[in-house]
């Protein structure tokens, strides 16, 4: 029932007017994929910046909070692109992420990873030394690094894999 929903509203987007004239375009999916990848490209360079601070690799002469209010403005600024961009390749050809469930996983993990960035930000606004604090804060601050370099790298990976699923 659920699949049938989701095919039958793809149906519908790939006939409106706005999908239509992406299809027909040549140069929208191409302009629109490289602002997407460009904007993802940012967005793991941010991310790869502060969580590589977290764990201590680069940038140890700098607290956290000056390298995260550097990159964590960066990512909150280009995930919008990212949500219109992917909506606009979504529209382009619904049927082909929509139903998938790599995309589906990427779209979790995308909140996931969204939660665990906010998360880490909020704790910084209170208090810029939070995560310095103490042993198991340093601690915590490594493992929430790994993560969210687990989540963006798989959500990278999920992104490739849905041309192929």
């Amino acid at each position: 029932m659920r699949t049938r929903a989701i095919l039958d509203f793809c149906s519908w987007v790939e006939h409106t007017q706005l999908s239509q004239t992406i299809q027909s375009n040549a140069w929208v999916v191409p302009t629109v994929q490289t602002m997407h990848i460009l904007s993802i490209a940012a967005v793991m360079s941010s991310v790869l910046m502060i969580d590589l601070r977290l764990l201590g690799m680069v940038g140890r002469d700098q607290p956290a909070a000056r390298v995260a209010s550097r990159f964590v403005s960066v990512i909150w600024r280009v995930l919008p692109i990212l949500l219109v961009s992917g909506i606009i390749m979504i529209i382009g050809e619904p049927a082909r992420s929509l139903p998938n469930t790599i995309f589906q996983l990427k779209m979790s993990l995308l909140l996931a990873a969204i939660a665990v960035t906010f998360v880490y930000q909020r704790q910084l606004n209170g208090d810029a030394k939070f995560w310095e604090a103490s042993d198991i804060r340093r601690a915590a601050a490594k493992g929430i690094a790994i993560l969210s370099l687990l989540l963006w790298v798989a959500i990278v990976f999920a992104g490739r894999w849905i041309a192929y699923i």
